[in-house]
């Protein structure tokens, strides 16, 4: 009964974010283009954030949308992964650091009320996001040739 229960949960949170939330943000938000091809970022070198983020997906099997490349940016910055409680505590981070969105705010919500088992990770992200420098204004299409771990360094800099 458990295990249905996540597996609801999951695809729940999946349905919200990717067949709701998403085509509405296209329409609402019209957010900058990602003007990276998969090829592209493939070609750059090893530790590059575009070339990070080609490898990310391709181990979950995930196409680059560019309209969602941004997200999948803050998960190879991050360091948290696809899973439910990664998405959570992406989302919790982002709120931490100031990030104060509608899928944001809905994440955080959907994810309080049904991952109690999570709550502590949640909370520590939120934590490390009210840490970490901001970084919201970045132009991410031109940090695709940046060394992630030089991006990670000026995120968490005044991390403890």
């Amino acid at each position: 009964m458990k295990k249905g229960l996540i597996r609801l949960r999951s695809a729940i949170l999946v349905y919200l974010t990717h067949r709701i939330a998403l085509p509405v943000l296209k329409v609402a938000r019209r957010p900058i283009a990602f003007n990276w091809s998969e090829l592209e970022l493939y070609q750059l070198p090893a530790g590059t954030l575009g070339h990070d983020l080609c490898q990310f997906l391709e181990k979950r099997n995930l196409a680059l949308m560019k309209h969602y490349a941004r997200h999948d940016i803050k998960h190879v910055l991050l360091g948290y992964d696809t899973t439910d409680v990664g998405e959570a505590s992406l989302q919790c981070f982002m709120m931490g650091n100031g990030r104060l969105s509608f899928p944001v705010l809905a994440t955080v919500i959907y994810s309080f009320v049904t991952m109690p088992e999570h709550w502590t990770k949640m909370k520590q992200a939120y934590r490390e996001g009210k840490k970490c420098q901001s970084f919201h204004h970045w132009e991410w299409n031109d940090l695709m040739p940046v060394l992630t771990t030089e991006l990670r360094s000026k995120i968490f800099k005044t991390a403890i």
